[in-house]
């Protein structure tokens, strides 16, 4: 009987085991081996060991005597991506928040939830269009209304040290009733009521009730989405980049994933771009592991 229940199993499980193997496992394979030669895909592939990663990860001594980085592109973009990252802590924030307000007995919840949701089931480069158009200088919405109020917009999307929080703030707004919001409303609903019951009984507040219940018994999962999160934040940015600001201005909204994909389809570096991003692997697998 075990044995016929593990065959139903395992017959159920072929189609994603089949999926993963073809589509993720397989390709990081290619990828690990493509990085050790360069290929521009009009001249047969040449060998070169582990001559990308030090063009990559290496340095040299200039003529003056001091340490250059072969590519300091690769460690300015990786800031990028770092950067762009320091939007997850407010994201999860602003998840948990609406997901407890959603989580109370009021009216509409339902309408609610699927209206702040609405952003992540459009179509992704729609939402940046719109993006686009809001942040333009001339015309957008946004600077439109800081004129009414006196106040002279910026150029949000080509000026250097404005691009990234504009970036930031775009991935809070599609962000923040998203799947985070889901996965804490599916463990508020696992939260036992009985304990706030007890801690009313005691004399708690609102405060005290979140603080001594909600975010204990939050822990697991908030550790499930921040860890997601990292990993989705390493490996993002490439559509806003790609569809906003092409990377610019001066590289400032570039990230590595844009990276690879330049090295990939726009130098033709398939050797190069394969070593950034079993790079960029190793960095997501060692994060998770610390994780």
């Amino acid at each position: 009987m075990n044995k016929r229940r593990n065959l139903v199993a395992l017959l159920f499980l072929t189609p994603n085991i089949f999926g993963f193997l073809l589509f993720t496992f397989l390709p990081v394979i290619a990828a690990l081996a493509l990085s050790t030669f360069r290929w521009d895909i009009f001249h047969p592939p040449r060998f070169v060991g582990l001559r990308n990663f030090t063009d990559i990860l290496g340095w040299f001594r200039a003529e003056d005597g001091a340490l250059r980085l072969n590519d300091p592109n690769f460690w300015k973009y990786l800031y990028n991506t770092l950067f762009l990252m320091m939007g997850i802590p407010i994201h999860m924030a602003l998840s948990l928040f609406l997901a407890i307000v959603l989580n109370q007995k009021i009216r509409g919840r339902v309408f609610f939830r699927t209206i702040f949701f609405l952003p992540n089931i459009c179509a992704g480069v729609g939402l940046l269009l719109l993006w686009t158009y809001l942040y333009d200088p001339d015309f957008g919405l946004i600077n439109r209304v800081l004129a009414v109020i006196g106040v002279e917009g910026p150029r949000w999307l080509t000026n250097y040290h404005r691009a990234k929080p504009a970036i930031i703030t775009m991935s809070l707004w599609t962000t923040m009733g998203g799947l985070g919001m889901i996965i804490y409303l599916a463990g508020l609903s696992g939260i036992p009521q009985e304990l706030y019951e007890a801690a009313e009984i005691d004399g708690a507040g609102l405060w005290a009730q979140f603080r001594h219940v909600t975010w204990p018994m939050l822990a697991p999962t908030t550790f499930f989405i921040f860890v997601t999160s990292v990993i989705a934040g390493f490996q993002g940015g490439f559509d806003a980049a790609y569809v906003m600001t092409q990377g610019g201005p001066d590289g400032a909204t570039t990230t590595v994933s844009y990276y690879i994909y330049n090295h990939a389809f726009q130098y033709f570096n398939m050797g190069k771009a394969a070593a950034i991003a079993v790079v960029l692997f190793i960095i997501v697998f060692g994060v998770t592991l610390m994780n």
